[in-house]
């Protein structure tokens, strides 16, 4: 039997009944957890795990990645309407889709990113069914050494979301950096990091807390400095109809998505990655190559590149898990522990000896996301309601909201008390002219990037000729180098064509 074949078989598995249920209740759930701060999709598939105990692995599977994906598109509701990134992806549309909604495009920011995650996830599914076994082979020569270039790449790029000024934006990058050493230094002797003496940073610093500090806290202290009396946007209730996107607004992001998906497809295939990097690149590749340069100050473009990619690459996750027993993200290192608890063995042999698991789970990808696609449209005038709220009264939900999410990350008063401080900090810089995307970022990519390059060093004894000699980092490296020098190499033609 071929691909088509066998997708078509697992389609008739996936619409069964029992399927097609668990399939739309975990969607539902996984947007509701995207949606919420602080819980994210590790621990909302951490904590539904154990529901599927009693089902057989088909449909417990299903269920999970219902969830999985789901929570790729829940996490852009949250940062569009309210700044407050639902997962570490989703800063990006937070940057782009925030000032929609203040300039009272939330609707359009808000269908822009579940078209974007529903045609980034499509072209995910299609390529993990055409492609899967294929791709991820080649994922697998992705070692250290190359996942470190590819950061690297990432955090040069990180000067391209700098700002106007180029210090201003440098100092807030090396923030972020030094914040990601924090903690236990778990590559050597363990040894703890810059925690002066506290328990509670010998874990490190928690994402969460910081990106709702930073963004969340922000957003509060933003509003109580305006007017108690307003609403976000004129108060107008907005439609389905006036959020759908206009011919000429489909034709602005069709060339985005296709552009962010297959990057962020490509990022998912390889192990260690994740969806945070894939959709930095794909929002920083739209904005150096795309027609908008202003994405920063609103503009769909950014949101279809943001949750283009992040979809993609959540779906592209299930290419090394499936046919090579490896898990590209932390939720799909939860997925992995599952698949063993059920006694399957995820590698090369799964295709052939479990076709009915394997095509099912790829079958209910497909409708899966046609749910959360279809869910996702119809709640937007619900969502919106929640800009015609009163900044006095909103103000005070979005504290209990970044007050519960810093708490639930692990049960901690410290989380929270730090959150507070990081958004006094963030605020500060703001006010002074300071970008905080490239601190966040920074954070995120730096503790990947020293991960990785010291399993590098480790692997080649303390020799950095290894990210030469191998052909794909050293073209990353070039790659990176091209890039540094590019704005030198412009001037240059552009002086020597005036000449």
């Amino acid at each position: 039997m071929n691909n088509f074949d066998l997708l078509l078989h697992g389609l008739n598995t996936a619409l069964s009944l029992n399927n097609l249920l668990v399939a739309g209740i975990g969607a539902f759930l996984g947007i509701i957890v995207g949606a919420m701060p602080g819980i994210g999709a590790v621990t909302g598939v951490s904590l539904l795990l154990p529901m599927t105990f009693k089902m057989n692995p088909t449909t417990a599977i299903i269920m999970l990645a219902g969830i999985y994906y789901g929570n790729m598109y829940g996490g852009s509701y949250s940062a569009i309407l309210l700044n407050i990134p639902g997962d570490s992806p989703a800063v990006m549309t937070a940057m782009a889709g925030y000032p929609l909604s203040r300039q009272g495009k939330g609707g359009k920011a808000l269908f822009t990113a579940n078209i974007a995650s529903f045609f980034g996830g499509t072209i995910g599914i299609i390529a993990l069914t055409v492609f899967g076994p294929v791709i991820a082979n080649f994922g697998l020569k992705f070692g250290p050494a190359e996942i470190a270039s590819l950061i690297f790449l990432a955090l040069t790029s990180i000067g391209w979301l700098l700002g106007e000024d180029f210090l201003k934006g440098i100092i807030a990058t090396s923030l972020g950096i030094l914040l990601s050493t924090i903690g236990m230094d778990l590559l050597s002797d363990g040894s703890p990091r810059f925690t002066f003496g506290s328990i509670n940073l010998l874990s490190g610093i928690s994402f969460i807390p910081l990106v709702i500090g930073m963004f969340g806290i922000t957003q509060v202290m933003d509003l109580m400095s305006g007017k108690n009396d307003d609403s976000l946007t004129d108060g107008r209730r907005l439609t389905i109809r006036e959020s759908i996107l206009n011919k000429k607004e489909l034709k602005r992001i069709s060339l985005p998505i296709l552009k962010s998906s297959i990057l962020g497809n490509f990022v998912g295939f390889l192990p260690g990655a994740g969806g945070t990097t894939g959709s930095f690149l794909a929002y920083i590749l739209e904005k150096k190559t795309g027609k908008n340069k202003n994405m920063d100050q609103g503009a769909i473009e950014g949101v279809a590149a943001s949750e283009s990619a992040n979809n993609a690459s959540a779906v592209g996750a299930f290419a090394p898990l499936l046919s090579l027993g490896i898990p590209g993200s932390a939720t799909s290192a939860v997925l992995l522990g599952g698949l063993m608890m059920w006694g399957l063995q995820p590698g090369p042999l799964l295709f052939s000896e479990q076709p009915d698991f394997v095509w099912g789970l790829i079958g209910s990808m497909y409708i899966g996301n046609l749910i959360c696609v279809i869910a996702g449209l119809a709640i937007i005038p619900f969502l919106m309601s929640i800009l015609r709220i009163p900044r006095g009264i909103i103000a005070p939900m979005i504290v209990v909201i970044c007050i519960v999410g810093s708490y639930s990350v692990n049960n901690s008063m410290f989380d929270v008390w730090f959150m507070i401080g990081a958004g006094a900090v963030a605020y500060i810089l703001k006010k002074n002219n300071y970008p905080i995307a490239p601190a966040l970022l920074s954070f995120v990519l730096a503790t990947r990037f020293e991960r990785s390059i010291r399993q590098a060093f480790s692997i080649s004894h303390g020799s950095a000729l290894i990210f030469i000699q191998k052909p794909i980092s050293a073209v990353l490296l070039a790659l990176t180098l091209l890039f540094l020098c590019s704005p030198l190499l412009l001037k240059l033609v552009h002086k020597g064509s005036k000449r």
